[in-house]
C-alpha cells in the first residue's frame, strides 16, 4: 500500500469524524507502514487531554491516540500556529507530537500519496 496521510481538522465530539478517523488510522496501520498524521485547525483539540465527553454522552477515544506507538505510527505532527491560536502548548496534549510550521505542513500535504481528511 502507498503512503497514507491522515488529516484531522475538525473538533472532537462535534461529529463522529474524529473517532472514525482514528479507527481507520489504526486499522490501516496493519497494511501500511508509511503513515503520517497531521492535526491542524480545530483538529488540534483532538489531542487535548482532560476531555470529558461522557458529559455529552459520547465515547472518549483519546486513549486510542496513545496506541499510536504500539501500532508503529511515528509520523505524528501538529500545526504550531493552530496550537498558538488556541492558546495550547505541548503540555496540554495527550501524546507527544512534532510541531511544524505552516510551510512544513503544506509540504507534508503535497507529499501525501493518499490523503484522508477527518
Amino acid at each position: 500500500m502507498s503512503q497514507l496521510t491522515y488529516l484531522f481538522r475538525s473538533a472532537p465530539h462535534s461529529s463522529s469524524a474524529g473517532r472514525e478517523g482514528v479507527d481507520a488510522l489504526l486499522a490501516a496501520s496493519a497494511y501500511c507502514e508509511d503513515i503520517s498524521v497531521l492535526f491542524i485547525g480545530d483538529g488540534v483539540y483532538q489531542l487535548l487531554q482532560g476531555q470529558q465527553p461522557s458529559q455529552i454522552l459520547t465515547k472518549d477515544y483519546a486513549p486510542m491516540l496513545k496506541l499510536f506507538d504500539l501500532y508503529d505510527i511515528e509520523q505524528v505532527y501538529v500545526c504550531e500556529k493552530s496550537l498558538a491560536e488556541r492558546g495550547l502548548a505541548q503540555a496540554d496534549l495527550v501524546i507527544d507530537v512534532e510541531r511544524l510550521d505552516s510551510d512544513a505542513i503544506q509540504s507534508k500535504l503535497h507529499q501525501a500519496g493518499k490523503l484522508l481528511s477527518f
